[in-house]
């Protein structure tokens, strides 16, 4: 396997893979928003209901704001458990080798 061999880990890299983790957190976050407003204006069109626009969103406010934080929040804890799984415990292909 190409991940047979991942490296020492170093503060760098640890900061670099976080941040990685995160920004994939906030796009996953944006994918998110983009399913609940379809859902949301297609029920309110099969139902007959009325849409308020925010802007440019149906989704109120506090939900367009707490998505992506979640999504970075959510990212930043999958990149600290990767992180030690991979780097720390080096667990991969379910073998694990302790340091």
């Amino acid at each position: 396997m190409f991940l047979a061999h991942v490296g020492k880990p170093t503060k760098i890299k640890k900061i670099v893979y976080l941040a990685a983790f995160m920004f994939l957190g906030l796009l996953l976050s944006l994918n998110v928003h983009s399913l609940l407003e379809v859902a949301y204006l297609e029920l309110a069109a099969r139902h007959n209901l009325v849409v308020h626009f925010y802007d440019i969103c149906a989704l109120p406010p506090f939900i367009q704001i707490l998505l992506p934080i979640v999504g970075i929040i959510l990212g930043f804890y999958f990149g600290l458990y990767w992180w030690r799984k991979i780097y720390i415990e080096r667990c991969l292909d379910k073998l694990c080798i302790k340091n």
